[in-house]
């Protein structure tokens, strides 16, 4: 299987000597069509590292590179295409006095053209929303569906690589599951690469194939996700799992 996106010793500090060190030599690859989960706890430096591979942020040292080009700090027209991100809070990331419609249109004409035609009744089928929904503001719409409509401005461009920040982390269970079987829906039907940021090792494990875990802004263990939850080798992530399975026996009491 071919690595679509691939990163090598990526760091990332703040505050200069002495200050705080968010990333530390991450290095990942991610194959064709497959879904890599990141997870920690808040201050691993799991969004931060998501945040540089998408250009939103610029390492200190290392490298990304997508399909064999490497990307630099000024990402072309055809690398944003290429790679999207989705972000925690979907309300937030939609200009509040314009329609979920408009906003769609405008960030598909700024990766495809002014000429290019959306297709828009389609995209919001494929993320199971009535189109008469994308006429509202985002103020009138819940998480879930504003999360839904985050991700159907993310695909329009046909990405190659989905980059995911804790996008269920705010929905109820309802919805995050709806988001879960949606991603994987998206998977099936166009192979898209995904990356898959959470803090909470329960929704990694029904979603990716393989697992970065990571504490202090390192990697400290990695593999399939069936090897990490059945077999962790780090004593961090057999806490992870442990504190999961605590909340599941909690929750059939």
């Amino acid at each position: 299987m071919e690595s679509i996106l691939s990163v090598r010793n990526l760091c990332k500090s703040y505050g200069g000597a002495g200050g705080i060190c968010a990333v530390s030599g991450v290095s990942l690859e991610v194959h064709d069509g497959e879904i890599l989960g990141i997870v920690g706890a808040s201050g691993s430096g799991k969004s931060t590292l998501l945040r540089l591979i998408s250009g939103l942020e610029q390492p200190d040292s290392g490298e990304i590179s997508l399909d064999g080009r490497r990307l630099g700090a000024k990402r072309s027209i055809a690398d944003k295409r290429d790679m999207q991100m989705i972000f925690q809070d979907a309300t937030a990331s939609f200009h509040p006095r314009r329609t979920i419609e408009r906003s769609i249109r405008d960030a598909f004409c700024s990766l495809m053209g002014k000429g290019a035609e959306l297709n828009l009744d389609a995209l919001c089928r494929e993320v199971g929303l009535n189109t008469e929904l994308s006429r509202r503001y985002p103020g009138a719409l819940s998480g879930g569906q504003c999360q839904r409509f985050a991700i159907a401005r993310a695909v329009a461009s046909s990405p190659r690589v989905l980059l995911c920040d804790e996008i269920t982390s705010a929905l109820d269970v309802s919805s995050q599951a709806q988001i879960l079987s949606l991603l994987s829906e998206l998977r099936r039907e166009t192979g898209m690469s995904m990356i898959f940021v959470s803090h909470d090792l329960a929704v990694v494990g029904s979603l990716c194939d393989s697992v970065i875990v990571m504490q202090g802004g390192r990697a400290i263990e990695r593999g399939s996700t069936r090897d990490i939850i059945s077999s962790p080798q780090n004593e961090y992530t057999k806490a992870l799992i442990s504190s999961v399975m605590e909340i599941k026996q909690h929750g059939k009491m």
